[in-house]
């Protein structure tokens, strides 16, 4: 790893204060072209500013207020408790017991169960790749039963589109913990 947290939070650190820098340069610039008689919706027409960006700029106690309204909005936004499990990890994801029970269909159309399919468009064309991955990710995202995930896989098809399926982490690390050929196929395309 090139470089130290401690050089991260340097570069950081310049890069603030330049930017506050010349926040506060353009501010005063503002300023003198106000003081001089430039109204602030001609500053807003030629620099491309909101109206809120001039009138910040034209009064400094009204930025240092929004600023402080702002910190504390996310002082008090609202949390989650302490214990807040994200949904993906409360989730069950189902696993097969074996790749090779996994008999479903390989060609033609299959509709999928409301209870997998809710999106009003559950009719998957298998001869199609990009609708055949579809309906892998759905199954293995939403299987309530080990039989949805019997009588709609295929797992020689499973085995070959698992690299390029996107699955949440979740279900991705528990199929891949029960078969590390899904794993090693992965590695491989990658």
């Amino acid at each position: 790893m090139a470089g130290s947290e401690d050089q991260v939070r340097a570069v950081v650190a310049e890069y603030e204060a330049t930017k506050k820098a010349a926040l506060a340069k353009r501010d005063a610039a503002l300023r003198t072209f106000h003081a001089a008689g430039w109204r602030a919706v001609d500053l807003q027409r030629v620099t491309g500013y909101s109206r809120e960006t001039i009138r910040q700029a034209l009064n400094p106690e009204a930025r240092r207020a929004v600023n402080t309204s702002r910190r504390k909005m996310v002082d008090t936004a609202v949390r989650p408790p302490a214990d807040y499990v994200p949904y993906g990890d409360r989730k069950q994801y189902l696993v097969a017991d074996s790749l090779d029970e996994l008999q479903g269909p390989t060609e033609g159309t299959v509709t999928l169960p409301h209870h997998l399919d809710w999106s009003g468009n559950a009719e998957y064309v298998l001869d199609k790749p990009s609708r055949l991955a579809s309906m892998y990710r759905t199954v293995l995202s939403e299987a309530s039963t080990v039989d949805d995930l019997r009588n709609l896989l295929d797992g020689t098809t499973l085995l070959r589109l698992w690299p390029q399926l996107w699955l949440p982490p979740q279900v991705r690390r528990r199929w891949e913990g029960r078969f590390p050929e899904l794993a090693e196929a992965r590695n491989a395309a990658a």
